[in-house]
């Protein structure tokens, strides 16, 4: 999604509503890194509230995108090359 057609308020409040995978963010053209590293935040506040849930007994699987979320916030300061078209087995 282009920032242009990017409503960052909406997003921040709940990023998976306006991007498919927390990579998204990184390859977003337009968006500066202060904006990519709060909306990826923000992602991580809400996976992390559901994977509680998931450990009280109701569903969230929300484990992986933990991980996913952590890969790209690393991708943004430079610890590891961004994963162009990656999937689930590599």
């Amino acid at each position: 999604m282009s920032a242009a057609k990017l409503d960052l308020e909406t997003a921040q409040r709940d990023p998976s509503r306006h991007f498919a995978q927390p990579q998204d963010i990184v390859d977003a053209a337009g968006l500066d890194l202060a904006t990519k590293l709060k909306l990826l935040a923000e992602w991580e506040r809400d996976a992390r509230s559901l994977a509680v849930a998931e450990d009280e007994g109701l569903s969230g699987g929300e484990a992986p995108m933990l991980a996913r979320i952590r890969h790209a916030r690393r991708a943004l300061a430079g610890e590891e090359p961004a994963a162009k078209g990656a999937t689930k087995h590599g």
